[in-house]
């Protein structure tokens, strides 16, 4: 694909057309690529080893609103979410720094580099150069890639914050 890669147009054709179901057929079988590719939309994924009659089946059976995996592809879905919740790694991507990571929430939040620099007080050359390091270290080939994987591990979400206690008048309610 000349313009897009695969996850931004599989991105693009969800949200134009959220009845349309995509099947993702690539080489890339790493957790990464799979669950970003479902977070954007997808609803099957297939590697490019999967023969013409099970490409077929897979077609068919997303077409019929399936979600459809090859063996290798299901066992690591499976596997993903056999994990415990507290076996978990409790900081996202501990290979970015803080600071990285931060950025990488603002980019999952759909915040451009000129927002991201004011919100951090910081030049937009130091933001996309931040930007490039997130990438490069996340193995994602774009920002809609990278946003994909922060949402998948929890980022990108609107900070939950505990309303300050009302201070009580002493009288109830009538």
């Amino acid at each position: 694909m000349p313009h897009v890669n695969g996850l931004e147009a599989t991105a693009q054709i969800t949200t134009a057309h959220p009845d349309v179901a995509v099947l993702v057929l690539t080489m890339d079988e790493d957790d990464d690529s799979v669950f970003a590719a479902l977070r954007v939309g997808a609803r099957g994924y297939l590697l490019k080893e999967a023969d013409g009659a099970d490409v077929h089946r897979a077609l068919l059976g997303v077409a019929r609103g399936e979600a459809v995996f090859g063996p290798r592809i299901a066992q690591r879905v499976l596997s993903h979410f056999s994990v415990p919740p507290a076996a978990r790694s409790p900081l996202p991507f501990p290979h970015l720094t803080d600071r990285e990571r931060e950025t990488l929430d603002l980019i999952s939040r759909g915040l451009d580099n000129a927002s991201i620099a004011r919100r951090l007080s910081l030049s937009e050359k130091t933001i996309r150069n931040r930007v490039s390091d997130v990438l490069a270290k996340l193995h994602a080939r774009s920002r809609t890639e990278a946003a994909a994987l922060a949402r998948d591990a929890g980022l990108g979400h609107p900070r939950s914050s505990t309303p300050a206690p009302r201070s009580s008048t002493g009288g109830s309610p009538s």
